[in-house]
């Protein structure tokens, strides 16, 4: 069964989501992502102090069916990344707005946002997906 689509996040159209936490930008993959991959067996991230550009690849999610390239929502600093992932994978698709999130990106040009999807944008274009 589908999450709903969280209001308090932003969304590219490869499906990452931004969350904004006391001006930290925190990075995921959205339900929809997670459902089309299937059980997520592996996961790249980059080491705290990599910069990351809005749209650049910043690492690679694996899954039994495929292998995915990560697009940036925003541009900065990786601050934090989420080692739970390390050994348990299956957190991006059990719980892929929470304890599934993938780094945390202090930003460096919040205008950015106005580049991504809002909610019901995202639900659209996930809806014209199917």
């Amino acid at each position: 069964m589908a999450i709903p689509t969280p209001t308090d996040c932003r969304f590219t159209k490869e499906h990452e989501w931004v969350r904004l936490e006391d001006g930290t930008a925190v990075f995921g993959i959205t339900d929809y992502a997670q459902d089309s991959l299937g059980d997520v067996v592996f996961v790249e991230l980059p080491a705290p102090g990599t910069p990351v550009r809005q749209g650049e690849t910043f690492g690679v999610v694996e899954s039994v069916k495929a292998a995915s390239d990560l697009y940036a929502p925003l541009s900065g600093e990786v601050i934090e990344r989420n080692n739970a992932l390390e050994q348990s994978p299956e957190l991006i698709n059990k719980d892929p707005y929470g304890a599934g999130w993938m780094i945390k990106v202090r930003p460096s040009d919040l205008s950015e946002l106005n580049r991504l999807l809002d909610a019901a944008a995202y639900d659209q274009l996930t809806a014209s997906l199917h």
